[in-house]
């Protein structure tokens, strides 16, 4: 009996988690510009390199080195934390990335006065879109 109210009691904590997950989700409203926006920069050894040191500095402690959400600030919050390594992810559009990368949502920080140089912000996106999940 005692483990069959723990399952209850995990499958309800584990569905509140997963629907806050995806309100969380769905209140996204992504503006036209954003959506058609196309990443302005390009992709070398020293803008990944830039792009890496400022995933570390700013984007680690939630999502973690390797960028699967597993950061140590992670389990503070009440959704899951975006894994950079998923193919979800990497099907966004890149204005999209942008977009919610830097303007934020909910917990979710707003980094427009960390990063205040956008470019920096699309080195850390190029860099993100380097991240595989590890087999």
């Amino acid at each position: 009996m005692r483990t069959l109210k723990f399952l209850l009691i995990i499958g309800i904590v584990s569905f509140g988690l997963y629907s806050f997950d995806q309100i969380l989700q769905e209140e996204w409203k992504i503006p036209d510009k954003y959506i058609k926006m196309k990443n302005p920069t390009y992709v070398d050894k020293d803008n990944l390199e830039m792009g890496k040191a400022l995933f570390l500095k700013h984007c680690k402690s939630c999502h973690g080195k390797n960028g699967k959400g597993d950061g140590e600030k992670s389990y503070e919050f009440n959704y899951n934390i975006i894994n950079f390594t998923t193919k979800e992810f990497k099907e966004q559009l890149d204005g999209v990335k942008f977009y919610k990368s830097y303007n934020g949502l909910h917990e979710k920080p707003n980094f427009k006065k960390k990063i205040s140089d956008e470019t920096h912000m699309w080195f850390i996106l190029n860099y993100m879109n380097t991240l595989v999940e590890e087999l």
